[in-house]
C-alpha cells in the first residue's frame, strides 16, 4: 500500500506505526504508563511518523502536496473547525469548515484538545521535512544542530505538553535529549540516509578524517568513517548527559517516560561502541537488557 493510500486508511497507518515503533531505540509509549498517556503519545508518534514517511517514502513529485495536505488539516484543528475546537492560536493558512481529512490527524486533534498543545512544534516538524526535500548535506555540526531544532526538539516539547510539564527549564533540557537522540539515529542510519540521497554527517568532519562520500556506500565501514561516527556519538553522549537532568525536574509517570527515552539513547550508544562504529556492515541497535539496565540506572539518579 502506498503512502498516499495509507493516508486515508486508519488501520494500515496504525499497523505501520506499530511496526515502526518496535524498531525505535526507546519505548515510545511504554506500557508502564496509564492508557490515557499511552494513547496521546501514540497519536503524536503517528503524526511524526506520517510526516517522516511522506518526506522519505512518497514519490518525490508528491511530497510537497502531501505535506500541504497534512498542514491544511493542522490548520483546521487550530482554527477550531475540527473536533479539537479552538485550542490554540498562531495558525497559518486558510482552513475549510470541516474536520481533519486524515485519520491520523483526527486522532491528533483529540490529543491536542485534551493536552492544550500549541501548534508551533507540529509546524516545526513539517518545516524539517520540507527542508529535507531541499537540503541534503550539512557543512558543520552547528548546521546539523539547527536542523535538529526543527526535526527533533519539537517532539520533546509535545511530549512535555502531553504530561502537563512544559516549563521553560524543562523544555531547554528536553532539547538536549531530543537532539542527542536524533544524532544517534543519524549515526545508525548512515547507509540508509546515503541511499536516500542525504548525508547528515557534517562535511567538515568527513573532510577532517579524510573521508570521501563514496565511503558511505561501502559494505563495511572504513576506519576513517568510523572515526566520524564515533565523533558524532561522543557529541550525542554529552548532550544526553546534560539533558538527563530533566528527570530530576519530573516525578511520577512523566519521569518514567523521559527516563526511558534517555535510557534508549544510552543503550543505542553502547550498541554503536560494541559494534566498533561499523554502521554500514550491520544495524547496531540497542539490546533489550541494556535498555532495561540504563532505564533503571537513570530512574535511580537524583
Amino acid at each position: 500500500m502506498s503512502i498516499s493510500e495509507r493516508l486515508w486508511n486508519a488501520t494500515e497507518e496504525r499497523r505501520a506505526r506499530d511496526e515502526l515503533q518496535a524498531r525505535e531505540n526507546f519505548p515510545v509509549a511504554t506500557r508502564l504508563l496509564p492508557a490515557r498517556y499511552r494513547a496521546h503519545l501514540l497519536n503524536v508518534y503517528g503524526f511524526a511518523r506520517l510526516v517522516d514517511d511522506i518526506g522519505d517514502e512518497a514519490p518525490p513529485t508528491e511530497r510537497g502536496a502531501l505535506l500541504d495536505l497534512v498542514e491544511r488539516d493542522l490548520d483546521r484543528i487550530y482554527a477550531g473547525t475540527g473536533p479539537a475546537g479552538p485550542t490554540g492560536a498562531g495558525s497559518t493558512g486558510a482552513a475549510d469548515a470541516t474536520e481533519p481529512e486524515l485519520p491520523v490527524m483526527r486522532d491528533l486533534a483529540r490529543t491536542i484538545a485534551a493536552c492544550s498543545i500549541p501548534d508551533e512544534p507540529f509546524r516545526r516538524l513539517l518545516r524539517a521535512n520540507r527542508r529535507d526535500q531541499e537540503v541534503t548535506r550539512y557543512a558543520t555540526f552547528d548546521d546539523l544542530l539547527d536542523y535538529c531544532a526543527l526535526s527533533a526538539d519539537p517532539v520533546g516539547h509535545i511530549v512535555l505538553h502531553v504530561f502537563g510539564a512544559a516549563t521553560p527549564d524543562r523544555l531547554a533540557l528536553s532539547d538536549r535529549v531530543c537532539t542527542a537522540l536524533q544524532i544517534i539515529e543519524h549515526c545508525q542510519d548512515v547507509g540508509e540516509d546515503y541511499r536516500n540521497g542525504r548525508v547528515y554527517l557534517p562535511a567538515e568532519d568527513l573532510h577532517r578524517f579524510g573521508c570521501e562520500e563514496s565511503d558511505l556506500a561501502a559494505a563495511v565501514t572504513p576506519t576513517r568513517l568510523r572515526g566520524v561516527v564515533a565523533l558524532q556519538a561522543g557529541r550525542a553522549a554529552r548532550l544526553l548527559d546534560e539533558g538527563a537532568a530533566l528527570t530530576r525536574l519530573l516525578s511520577g509517570f512523566p519521569r518514567v517516560a523521559v527516563a526511558g527515552y534517555i535510557a534508549g539513547g544510552r543503550a543505542a550508544l553502547a550498541a554503536l561502541e560494541r559494534g566498533a562504529y561499523d554502521v554500514l556492515g550491520g544495524a547496531p541497535r540497542p539490546r533489550g537488557t541494556r535498555l532495561l539496565a540504563e532505564w533503571s540506572r537513570t530512574l535511580g539518579r537524583r
